[in-house]
């Protein structure tokens, strides 16, 4: 194999296991030592640049980065790196200060955003303090999007929503809420000079099965339903609800209908428990209200008397897998199921919903009715039309639209600015070793067993009594600390100079994960498979020198490295480095040539 390049940004980023698994890419180790030193309103701040809602996002991002997280090469469970946003969140003190000023003059661009949600709030973030006039339309009479609508405030305080949101009102775009956009074409010949489309995938599939239109009163769209709640137009349900579909947006449905007044909730679900798209934390918080989740039943019938709903009939199924590892769901032949309820929510996903824009202003539509959109520039195939967040390529979670408005202003400022859009600005990068003495290191890289701690929650007695109760409490600041004390600082690289490597195997001897191996080079598939132990995960690279006095060349495996450091601090030459590596993904208005 030919040396490493860790010249660039990429492969010590690639190393960066929770920060490369982020959309948005947030510097997670660099905020996390910042929450155990006690600097929680810097910490906030470092989210905030990337991920603009840390406060939400602590409390209901869907946590890419945690299945990502190194510290399950030590034990089963990842750094609580959600929770600990939170945490910044909750304990900066007032940070307006440090918040961007309103821009004093215009550029003379002006830029429509359709939608209030995160990915329009986070366009409007990036280009309102660069000048652009920024105008949001909503239908709704507030800003926030499924934010506000379809998160139930047990899980999501209306206080943080307001507060996070004003952030970005402060920077002075033009809020018209209450006003729909009901054509394209009509916005477009306004003037903006860019449109930015945030709607979201705004409308619930529904089940066009047998008793459907004859029990309606009863059977309500998920989505439309949760934010029905969410805006006090609905206060109570049935005592028996079945609520049908596998998602986030299931759990969000049952647990809300235990706090108003369902006593005998299921979750009914066509697929197998590990199959549901529900993150695994949801479906233990549903089951941990005393909520059963029945799987392999298909929803047949909507059975009904006098008007009135009484049940869902299901087939019971199971699951085949053919050759080539396919999965379909067949029949098993057992009797149907038949389940009595006086409500159903039906939480079977959501879609795109574009009856606004019309088909001949030069806006393509693939074969699923959704927009033609670049997945680099998030353009579509009309020159001044962006799209981000739900509405770019379907249901994903607050971090993604967040991604993609990042992306989508970058693109925008770049068009107006008469830039090529392909041309992305590079990110911020720095590498400073973090060698204080001979024997210290300016973070703390002991490597221990420790158990990720949990949340506290609220008594579900209590809890299930108000639907606008928070349910986690968050962590405290002493467990704060512990939990951030979990963190293995992957950031800190383990970086090699091989003209100071005398090759004493020093190294080799004090690795406590055998992840470094001295051996003649050969291509990468042989490598990998002559280390001390073999380097298995393909998705990451392997840390190849050049070719040493001895012919042989040093190969360190990714990923199992814990970063701790004994390496480095075993050397006799100091071939061996703790550096820590920054990168700080640049917005718009950057690098501008």
């Amino acid at each position: 194999m030919l040396r490493t390049s860790t010249e660039g940004p990429d492969y010590f980023h690639k190393v960066v296991d929770c920060q490369w698994a982020c959309p948005a890419h947030t510097p997670v180790p660099e905020y996390i030592r910042l929450i155990a030193e006690g600097r929680y309103a810097d910490a906030y701040m470092v989210n905030w640049k990337s991920n603009v809602f840390p406060g939400i996002l602590g409390r209901t991002c869907d946590r890419p980065c945690e299945p990502a997280c190194r510290r399950g090469r030590v034990e089963a469970e990842p750094v609580a790196i959600c929770r600990l946003k939170r945490v910044a969140a909750d304990n900066k003190g007032d940070v307006a200060a440090r918040m961007p000023a309103p821009a004093t003059t215009s550029n003379g661009k002006r830029i429509a955003l359709v939608g209030a949600g995160p990915a329009s709030l986070t366009v409007a973030r990036d280009l309102a303090p660069l000048g652009y006039q920024i105008t949001i339309f909503d239908g709704e009479a507030r800003s926030g999007g499924m934010i506000r609508s379809q998160i139930p405030r047990f899980r999501l305080p209306e206080e943080v929503i307001d507060e996070e949101v004003g952030y970005i009102a402060a920077l002075g775009p033009e809020l018209r809420l209450g006003q729909r956009v009901d054509s394209l074409k009509a916005l477009l010949e306004e003037g903006y000079d860019a449109v930015f489309v945030g709607s979201g995938a705004p409308r619930g599939r529904d089940l066009d099965i047998p008793g459907r239109q004859e029990a309606a009163a009863s059977i309500h769209i998920g989505i439309d339903w949760l934010s029905n709640v969410s805006f006090g137009h609905v206060e109570a349900i049935g005592r028996r609800v079945i609520v049908l579909g596998g998602g986030n947006t299931a759990m969000d449905c049952c647990r809300t209908s235990r706090r108003l007044g369902g006593e005998d909730v299921k979750v009914i679900v066509r697929s197998g428990f590990e199959e549901m798209k529900a993150s695994p934390w949801e479906k233990e918080d549903a089951m941990h209200e005393g909520i059963p989740i029945l799987n392999y039943l298909v929803p047949k019938e909507f059975t009904h008397a006098d008007g009135r709903l009484t049940g869902v009939l299901f087939e019971k199924v199971v699951a085949q897998y053919d050759d080539r590892g396919r999965r379909r769901l067949v029949p098993s032949g057992e009797p149907d199921q038949h389940f009595e309820c006086d409500d159903v929510l039906v939480a079977v996903g959501q879609e795109n919903a574009f009856p606004w824009i019309e088909r001949d202003i030069g806006l393509e539509f693939d074969e699923w009715d959704m927009p033609k959109v670049d997945p680099v520039t998030f353009r579509s195939t009309h020159p001044r039309v962006f799209f981000g967040g739900d509405a770019a390529f379907g249901p994903k979670n607050i971090i993604w639209a967040v991604a993609h408005g990042h992306e989508a202003a970058v693109s925008i400022d770049r068009l107006c600015q008469g830039l090529d859009l392909g041309e992305r600005p590079p990110p911020g990068v720095t590498l400073v070793s973090q060698k204080m003495g001979i024997h210290e290191w300016s973070y703390d890289n002991d490597v221990a067993n420790d158990p990720r701690y949990r949340v506290p929650m609220r008594e579900p007695e209590v809890a299930l009594k108000d639907v606008r109760l928070e349910v986690e409490l968050g962590f405290d600041r002493e467990l704060a600390f512990r939990e951030a004390q979990r963190c293995l600082n992957c950031d800190v690289q383990t970086v090699f100079s091989e003209p100071l490597c005398i090759e004493c195997d020093a190294c080799v001897d004090i690795c406590p994960m055998d992840c470094i191996t001295f051996t003649e080079n050969g291509e990468e598939a042989d490598l990998r498979g002559r280390l001390k132990v073999p380097a298995l995960n393909l998705d990451q690279d392997l840390y190849v020198s050049g070719s040493l006095p001895t012919g042989r060349v040093m190969v360190k495996d990714e990923d199992v490295c814990l970063h701790c450091g004994l390496c480095a601090e075993r050397c006799p030459t100091g071939a061996w480095d703790m550096q820590k590596f920054l990168l700080e993904v640049t917005h718009a208005g950057g690098a501008r040539p």
